[in-house]
């Protein structure tokens, strides 16, 4: 299991980063960058949390999986602006819960629960709050900690994403959908393989607020789906 990991995304992007910043050169010309960087003016500009907002709206143009009154949670859901974005348009019918190991500022209309989504008390947590109701849409832009190591991150990165999956298979209604971050590399075939057995459709996406040198890209998976006898489609 990787170590090391925190569950969030930093509001000023760190987790995009493909290297590891020090209090150095380059970490003066990376806050340069940030400071010419257009999502980060229009985050700010429009109260959103962080520039991440910008690429659930953006994917959401795509592909229309946010709806009004929606049951959604978020994995990994710090520092919030995923939520607000959801919040805004699943509307005051809809139910919002934010997970994450780190402290979330409240969200109007949102259920924050701080907590590892796979410890057994956030999840006790998790299932007081849905009070018997499944989950409509899972959303996750976890990244691990950017060590700079290509051999060190991948596989942490692909652990999360593999965890937002596991998650997805236990807490999903039949026909739900997800949104998952993944980073392309070492173990990003087989988790695609994995996530097309368990939906009806997927799409890769890379939002144009997801910055072009970052490896990361995004999963959007519909019409959630188990075959009979089976307690997982990893089987």
């Amino acid at each position: 299991m990787p170590g090391y990991v925190q569950f969030h995304n930093d509001i000023r992007g760190i987790a995009e980063e493909p290297f590891c910043m020090g209090r150095s050169d380059s970490s003066q010309r990376w806050l340069q960058r940030q400071a010419r960087d257009p999502y980060v003016r229009r985050a700010q500009q429009a109260g959103y949390r962080s520039r991440a907002a910008y690429k659930l709206l953006q994917l959401n143009e795509k592909d229309h999986f946010l709806q009004t009154g929606q049951t959604i949670v978020d994995l990994g859901a710090a520092p919030g602006g995923w939520l607000q974005v959801a919040a805004d348009i699943a509307g005051p019918g809809g139910t919002l819960i934010g997970l994450d190991r780190l402290p979330i500022a409240p969200v109007p209309g949102v259920t924050l629960i701080q907590g590892d989504f796979h410890d057994t008390a956030t999840v006790q947590q998790l299932t007081d709050a849905l009070a018997g109701r499944a989950l409509d849409l899972v959303i996750c832009d976890m990244a691990p900690n950017i060590s700079g190591l290509v051999a060190v991150d991948q596989p942490r990165a692909m652990y999360l994403s593999e965890l937002a999956l596991v998650f997805c298979q236990q807490h999903l209604a039949s026909g739900g959908h997800a949104v998952i971050k993944f980073f392309q590399g070492e173990g990003s075939d087989a988790f695609l393989q994995t996530v097309r057995r368990c939906f009806r459709q997927t799409r890769l996406r890379k939002p144009a607020a997801s910055r072009a040198r970052s490896r990361e890209w995004y999963l959007v998976a519909r019409h959630y789906h188990s075959q009979p006898n089976q307690t997982s489609c990893t089987e």
